[in-house]
């Protein structure tokens, strides 16, 4: 029976090389940083090359009082704990995570999960049902797009950090106007009971941070709720590393902030929801990720403890990540590179004006690779059609050194294929 089948899959995977969209993997033989040996294709032989497109942002990925943390919760707490939270999965380190992730954000609760990706899945169908409305930002991420999905609210998409045209939908659902021909169509207008704005705080392709000010003041005016997933921005962005909220001087006004455990804060995997006791008192009832998922493993919850006592202690790490993103965003576009401009230390270099920008996103990135630099083209579906780009991410490990380096491959490559 599978034959039937087996030819539409092949023909789908024929259809995705043909148009120069298929992924490939690298294959790393040691730990995160910034030089790494790197097997491409699969099967080739070895070599050193610098990393830049990895989300270890402050380097924690091999810091040795991290690795040091999760060693010792293999000792006192163990490998796992084969269960779900509410059954017999939950530890002591568990709940000193949940409160020092609440106290580092200035919320009033906090809630663990496997990813960020988890917490958005659980987030939605969970607090919201067919009375209320989500406005979700068109270049939300995946798993934020996959948790709405999940819920039966009626959905509304604005256009990306467009606060007018956001505005506007705020008020029809608040009207109960759709706009939508999707599940919860009505043909009587039914303003909405509870609306809630979802957002990145930072877009994970663009490396654009949202508007969180100007939302926040749209959601008191028209009384709605905000909801941010922080993964790009937890760590090292705002004076403290609390993320986009503290960026924007949203500290406080924000309802339900999402982010992960990984990117900044080790590398790892694990995610947390936290803002409003009432919130996550009903995730933990009723969220399904939590409810039927694994305990998060005691080596990752340690070493989680152990990231944010060094964002505590020092600011050292935050700031030479952000002199680096500087240094290398200001001579990148001085050489003539066509870059989303910002602050955050993904840099996207942008392709789109040039014809086949997916194939030529995978031929810059194989050629800076044959130069020493590991970076890997993004295409579609990954982004819009006509939008590929080279996305470049910044590490506070990185030195001047790995950046002036990185820089004059970009230069080399970026001339060959007329891009510069």
């Amino acid at each position: 029976m599978y034959q039937r089948a087996r030819y539409d899959y092949l023909k789908e995977l024929e259809n995705i090389k043909n148009s120069g969209l298929c992924k490939h993997e690298r294959i790393i033989y040691d730990d995160q940083k910034p030089l790494i040996n790197v097997s491409f294709p699969e099967g080739e032989k070895q070599r050193e090359v610098l990393n830049f497109c990895s989300n270890n942002y402050l380097g924690l990925a091999n810091y040795p009082d991290i690795i040091k943390a999760a060693k010792n919760a293999l000792d006192t707490h163990g490998f796992g704990m084969a269960s779900v939270r509410f059954i017999c999965g939950t530890q002591d380190i568990h709940k000193e995570l949940e409160k020092k992730i609440t106290e580092f954000y200035q919320t009033e609760d906090t809630i663990l999960y496997s990813s960020c990706f988890d917490a958005n899945g659980g987030l939605f169908e969970t607090i919201l049902g067919p009375e209320d409305a989500i406005i979700t930002d068109a270049l939300n991420h995946a798993s934020i797009i996959d948790g709405i999905r999940l819920s039966k609210a009626k959905r509304y998409i604005y256009d990306h950090s467009d606060m007018k045209y956001l505005e506007k939908i705020i008020k029809r659902a608040r009207l109960g106007i759709d706009i939508w021909d999707g599940p919860g169509l009505s043909k009587e207008p039914k303003p909405a009971r509870n609306i809630l704005i979802a957002t990145d705080g930072v877009f994970s392709m663009d490396g654009d941070i949202a508007k969180l000010r100007e939302i926040v003041e749209l959601a008191k005016k028209y009384d709605a709720m905000v909801m941010v997933d922080d993964s790009h921005a937890t760590g090292f962005l705002g004076e403290k590393g609390r993320g986009s909220i503290e960026y924007n001087d949203v500290l406080g006004e924000i309802d339900i902030i999402t982010s992960t455990l990984g990117k900044a804060m080790g590398g790892a995997s694990g995610g947390f929801t936290t803002g409003k006791k009432e919130i996550v008192e009903i995730l933990r009832q009723k969220s399904r990720p939590y409810l039927f998922s694994n305990s998060l493993a005691p080596s990752i919850v340690a070493a989680a403890l152990e990231a944010f006592d060094i964002l505590g202690k020092s600011d050292e790490l935050r700031k030479k990540l952000m002199d680096n993103t500087e240094y290398f965003r200001k001579n990148i576009s001085s050489m003539g590179f066509d870059i989303i401009p910002g602050v955050h230390p993904i840099v996207p270099i942008m392709l789109g004006k040039f014809d086949n920008d997916a194939q030529l996103s995978q031929d810059i990135s194989k050629d800076l690779y044959e130069e020493g630099v590991y970076v890997v083209g993004f295409f579609f579906p990954v982004v819009p059609k006509g939008k590929a780009r080279i996305r470049v991410q910044i590490s506070a490990a990185h030195s001047k050194e790995h950046l002036d380096k990185a820089l004059e491959a970009f230069k080399k490559v970026g001339k060959k294929y007329r891009v510069i």
